[in-house]
């Protein structure tokens, strides 16, 4: 089906809304600490039960959108949402908000992800990148302004609010969702649910495609985390000394760059994904040299990040479309690339703090630059590799 500007940024409106479920939580852990007494372990356990249950839906629920009728499972899924939400709202205790912070989560990535699979399959295959691409940047607006809202309606009404909002916003979201999403009918002989949960490790082994945009996928969401997370730790201290509302507009600075890469679903369409591939690993390493000066000159930060974040989104589009090309499996195609990109975020976090405490911000950039190389280096050397056809199909 071909899909119009007003569906699409309706589509892309909806992946914003749905994603920022699970970054909500991080600008507002000290308000939640002091209102459920919660000491410092206890308020970090919440953003690690919002990020399990991103794993757990691509691993269990984003597939279900190869077994089921895409439309009536995202319904399904928003609707749950709307209730998880009411409970970080109405939750007096730990482990209710716990429980409650994981379902965001899952259901949050699940309807992100699955969104991004139902245009997918739906799509011409000579729009399938634009119409991804379109969808994608809706998920990155979501990302970054997920901080921004929450931080400000929690400044204006407290914590409990935004997810108050967020889960009114949800159940007015269905009601006109239903009419945008594409109507795509579930397959006729779908595999039982074991089965397909199972197919994701054969489609691993067979598509080559997959496996190696999954892996340069890992590398730059390491090489992505390694910066956004040092940053906070780099720009608090001297000699900038800033406040957290400052260190979090750099995010928005970052919005420039991650929007301008929505036309490479484009250029994949038109067959020009290598090239994309090659110019966005380029500049993801020359991306650096700027942000080495961050200390000196703020400019300069600004400049990297928007550099950073044009090649990151750049190849997440193009390697989207690349792996949804044949439009088989969509949704078990998307869980397994997400998994990659889950496992590239968590290392390149864990590796920024460890870098930073050794060596400060020069060690930072040496670890960000030198795995944005490896991913170059992968990637010339997957390039060289004789084109092979998949062993296998999945249906």
């Amino acid at each position: 089906m071909s899909f119009s500007t007003a569906r699409l940024a309706l589509l892309a409106a909806s992946a914003a809304l749905c994603v920022a479920n699970v970054y909500y939580a991080q600008p507002l852990l000290d308000l939640i600490a002091a209102d459920l007494a919660l000491d410092r372990a206890a308020a970090g356990a919440i953003v690690t039960a919002t990020q399990a249950g991103s794993v757990l839906a691509l691993l269990f629920l984003v597939p279900l959108g190869d077994r089921f009728d895409r439309r009536r499972l995202l319904m399904a899924q928003l609707g749950a949402l709307a209730l998880a939400l009411a409970g970080i709202w109405a939750a007096q205790r730990t482990g209710p908000l716990l429980a409650a912070m994981l379902l965001a989560g899952l259901l949050g990535t699940a309807m992100t992800q699955g969104l991004i699979a139902c245009v997918a399959a739906s799509a011409a295959d000579a729009e399938r990148g634009r119409v991804v691409g379109a969808v994608q940047g809706g998920v990155v607006l979501g990302l970054l302004g997920a901080r921004v809202v929450a931080g400000a309606i929690a400044d204006l009404a407290g914590w409990r609010t935004v997810y108050a909002v967020s889960s009114a916003a949800t159940v007015l979201l269905a009601a006109v969702l239903w009419r945008a999403l594409p109507a795509v009918p579930p397959p006729s002989r779908p595999l039982p649910y074991r089965q397909l949960i199972g197919s994701m490790a054969a489609l691993l082994r067979s598509d080559r495609v997959l496996r190696q945009r999954g892996i340069i996928a890992l590398l730059m969401f390491a090489v992505f985390n390694i910066f956004w997370s040092a940053l906070a730790l780099e720009l608090a201290g001297p000699p900038h000394a800033l406040p957290h509302t400052a260190i979090g507009a750099f995010g928005l600075v970052g919005l420039i760059g991650a929007l301008g890469a929505m036309r490479a679903g484009r250029l994949a369409d038109r067959g020009h994904g290598d090239r994309t591939t090659g110019a966005a690993l380029l500049l993801l390493c020359a991306a650096w040299l700027p942000l080495a000066f961050t200390p000196a000159s703020l400019v300069a930060l600004a400049a990297g990040i928007v550099a950073l974040d044009l090649a990151v989104q750049a190849l997440h589009v193009t390697n989207q479309s690349l792996i949804l090309r044949t439009g088989v499996a969509p949704s078990r195609m998307i869980g397994c690339y997400m998994l990659f990109y889950a496992a590239g975020s968590g290392a390149g976090a864990l590796a920024a703090t460890a870098a930073h405490a050794a060596g400060g911000w020069r060690l930072v950039c040496l670890l960000g630059a030198g795995v944005s190389v490896a991913a170059l280096l992968f990637w010339l050397a997957a390039a060289r590799e004789p084109a092979a056809m998949n062993e296998s199909a999945v249906r």
